[in-house]
């Protein structure tokens, strides 16, 4: 820890999405510092809980770590801290997670957490109790309500669902931005080449896997470059099923090699569903309106 990073007013919890709601913890970190001098900080963990407790679990992540510490950098957070959730952090109590972590190793002056947060072996530790830790240890705690809109909370579960919907509005309005997948541009069966519509291929890995189908995108292809394209997610099943789903954006107005690349393509608009046509022809034909219907979307938006 660098001494510098330590005294910090934090937001502690997964913030996976850094929505709506999280901003409202992370709100309430700044206030805490504005008032103290300290700088605000992120307490996250990683992996997230769910994926240490149940590793068979789905795919259901809304942010690859890197995403996360931008996201949580855009509204104000200066030190990030990336906490390993192991079978160490997962037979920690509840008190020793406030003395070792945050008194002994952060330090933090002091902790704002959702109203609903759980921490410390088998979710010992809840609001009251990190409070009067945090009285006895020297840190102040400010547990903040949830967040809702239409009588709904707005949550990462309930973005996860949007987009399992292919619902990118909700998504965006609970997100503040738009949904972004991010990864490693892989080669592919190069089929979309030779359709006259090349792609670039990211594999989902961990994200939550959105409705499958056809999206207008923008795409991040790094040097300040933020391109408009039509992406699909899904298996191909007109040329042959893949094994996983898989995301192919095809970039507008764009020639040049981005295998090996990292790029982030932001979800602006779903356009329809994946289906199989009856020849290659018929599918050529559908991009080449899903084209047009996405420079239609993105000017939309």
């Amino acid at each position: 820890m660098p001494q510098d990073a330590r005294g910090a007013a934090i937001a502690l919890g997964n913030f996976d999405g850094v929505h709506v709601g999280h901003q409202a913890v992370i709100a309430s970190a700044h206030e805490a510092a504005a008032l103290s001098g300290a700088n605000v900080g992120a307490a996250v963990f990683e992996p997230h809980p769910r994926r240490f407790f149940k590793p068979d679990t789905p795919p259901f992540r809304l942010q690859t770590p890197a995403q996360r510490a931008r996201a949580l950098a855009e509204v104000g957070v200066v030190e990030v801290f990336e906490l390993e959730f192991d079978a160490a952090m997962a037979q920690t109590s509840d008190r020793d997670f406030a003395e070792r972590i945050l008194r002994d190793v952060l330090d933090v002056s002091h902790v704002s957490v959702g109203e609903n947060f759980r921490f410390g072996k088998g979710r010992s530790g809840d609001v009251a109790s990190l409070a009067a830790y945090g009285e006895a240890l020297g840190f102040t705690v400010t547990a903040v309500s949830s967040v809702e809109e239409n009588g709904r909370t707005i949550s990462s579960g309930a973005i996860r669902e949007a987009i399992a919907a292919g619902d990118l509005t909700a998504a965006t309005a609970m997100l503040t931005r738009a949904w972004a997948i991010e990864g490693e541009v892989v080669h592919g069966f190069q089929r979309g080449a030779g359709f006259g519509f090349p792609t670039a291929n990211v594999v989902l890995g961990d994200y939550v896997r959105p409705r499958l189908g056809v999206y207008a995108v923008r795409v991040d292809v790094g040097d300040g470059l933020l391109l408009p394209g039509v992406a699909s997610v899904g298996v191909n099943p007109t040329v042959g099923t893949l094994p996983e789903p898989l995301l192919e954006a095809h970039l507008l107005d764009f020639t040049g090699d981005l295998y090996g690349k990292t790029i982030e393509v932001e979800m602006i608009a779903f356009l329809r569903d994946e289906a199989k046509f009856d020849s290659v022809e018929a599918l050529k034909a559908q991009m080449t309106q899903d084209v047009i219907d996405a420079r239609r979307a993105l000017v939309e938006r």
